[in-house]
């Protein structure tokens, strides 16, 4: 066998063998490349929105809301003719715990503005730079800043909706929880920010809210194991000590707030939808859900809401606009 034909083979070898290696010792590698899919993802579903967005929408644009934070950024929209305090709809972006980007959702949140609203996104820490709880606290201190600046950005943080998408409907969730249950907040070590009064509707989009329901072993397993693994910073993530309250659905009760949910059929976390629907229900909550039929054809996919150039997507938009209009109003 040729010298350089056989050191190259053992060089492949090696640099095989450390690979399985890295992706056995640490989440990272495989969560990059979930992390550019997503991202790509989220550029191209955002640049379909924008020929969504109507003019008359005025931005302000990466304002931070934690000092020494280069993650704590948010964007406050409203329509440039409005005069006086707006009832706000705060989201939490997606992206599977470990990528996305405010800026995705953000011709989403013009649209919503364009109705009267003051719609603001939140930028937070992801994983595996950050780990949970810690995208919960920024959001916190995110609605802190938001009281804080009401006045001069225009803000009425007595009628608040908190909002998410995958990922963030996770987040939203929690916020929400921590916001009207002091044992919850407890728990978690941190102070709400928001009155619970305050907080008068949730928006739940294609999130997940029960690590317990998924199946690890399944045809999504490997991927549920590599950003739970990069969110939670510990290969063994159902045994962190918050595990069990990061499954919102199983400690939400009465004092949640109305809530919209919906999920598309063809969406692999829509049992999350549904389950989490049937605890806000049981639990004596107002809850709206928009579902489809299982047969629908074609399958809406994970966050088809944001789909607006298709009929269930625009219904989506006018399903959570009504919503909005009879909890914020």
């Amino acid at each position: 066998m040729n010298r350089a034909f056989k050191w190259a083979l053992i060089g492949v070898g090696t640099l095989a063998l450390l690979g399985a290696l890295a992706t056995a010792l640490t989440p990272w590698p495989r969560a990059l490349v979930y992390r550019h899919a997503f991202n790509a993802g989220g550029a191209q579903a955002a640049d379909a929105m924008r020929r969504h967005v109507p003019p008359g929408v005025a931005s302000r644009l990466d304002l931070a809301y934690r000092p020494g934070d280069p993650d704590a950024r948010l964007d406050v929209f409203r329509p440039a003719s409005a005069d006086g305090p707006l009832p706000v709809v705060v989201w939490i972006h997606g992206g599977a715990f470990i990528s996305g980007r405010k800026e995705d959702v953000a011709p989403y949140l013009q649209i919503l503005a364009s109705h009267g609203y003051a719609a603001v996104g939140i930028e937070y820490s992801i994983a595996p730079g950050a780990h949970y709880p810690e995208p919960i606290r920024q959001a916190n201190d995110a609605l802190a800043w938001l009281r804080a600046n009401a006045g001069p950005l225009g803000l009425d943080m007595r009628r608040v909706a908190l909002a998410g998408d995958s990922a963030g409907g996770h987040a939203a969730a929690q916020l929400a929880q921590l916001s009207v249950s002091p044992e919850y907040a407890r728990v978690l070590g941190i102070t709400p920010a928001l009155d619970p009064g305050h907080l008068r509707a949730a928006v739940l989009a294609c999130g997940v809210y029960d690590l317990t329901l998924p199946d690890y072993d399944g045809e999504y397993g490997r991927f549920l194991r590599t950003v739970l693994w990069a969110y939670f910073g510990r290969q063994d993530f159902l045994e962190h000590p918050h595990t069990d309250f990061a499954s919102v659905a199983q400690h939400v009760d009465g004092r949640f707030p109305p809530s919209f949910v919906t999920a598309g059929n063809g969406d692999p976390l829509l049992p999350q939808s549904v389950a989490m629907a049937g605890r806000l229900q049981t639990a004596g909550v107002a809850t709206d859900t928009l579902f489809f039929p299982a047969d629908h054809s074609p399958a809406l996919p994970h966050e088809y809401q944001f789909n607006l150039d298709t009929r269930e997507g625009q219904q989506a938009l006018s399903r959570l606009l009504a919503f909005l209009d009879r909890h914020l109003r």
